[in-house]
């Protein structure tokens, strides 16, 4: 079975198996990582991803074909559902739970990317999501203009001026490194 993804989503609402089977795995993979860099934290993005199929298969999914894409509206929930966690809490206690499952991963960790990534999420919210779509998620500029919701230069301008502002926090990170200052 193959289709669009609004087609997908009217059969599962139907109660086609197959087509939230597929529905599912065309969405999941990509929206976990996008979860992922919003929250890093595995846990949350995994829930997340998890909560959000849930919702659009339940009876108040909040999805409206009239008012944009399915994918647009997924990528929009997911943002949704990350304030969401961050506000209750559930982000903390699954950051804290997966730094104890994990202390050799973190002691790996690059510092470097740990500022980019520090760095990315201090962006406005309108940069960041340029930014995660086009380069961490490698979506094409139509791709994220029409997840965004906006003109395909819009993305571009956006994603020039999140790459300036960028380049500047990286590097007053690297003048204000405690190892560089050494």
């Amino acid at each position: 079975m193959a289709g669009t993804g609004e087609e997908l989503y009217r059969q599962s609402k139907k109660g086609d198996q197959q087509a939230f089977a597929e529905l599912y795995e065309r969405y999941a993979p990509a929206l976990y990582r996008y979860a992922l860099h919003l929250s890093e934290s595995p846990a949350v993005a995994e829930e997340i991803t998890h909560e959000l199929f849930l919702q659009l298969i339940g009876p108040y999914s909040g999805f409206d074909e009239q008012r944009g894409t399915l994918e647009a509206y997924l990528y929009g929930a997911v943002r949704n559902l990350v304030r969401v966690a961050r506000r209750n809490r559930i982000f903390a206690q699954s950051e804290n739970q997966a730094a104890d499952d994990d202390i050799l991963g973190d002691l790996i960790r690059d510092q470097r990317a740990a500022a980019l990534y520090a760095a990315i999420r201090e962006l406005p919210p309108q940069y960041r999501d340029a930014v995660l779509l086009c380069e961490l998620e490698e979506k094409s500029y139509e791709e994220a203009a029409r997840i965004l919701g906006c003109p395909i230069g819009t993305v571009r301008s956006r994603l020039h001026r999140a790459r300036l502002l960028l380049a500047a926090r990286m590097k007053a990170a690297v003048v204000s490194s405690p190892a560089e200052q050494r």
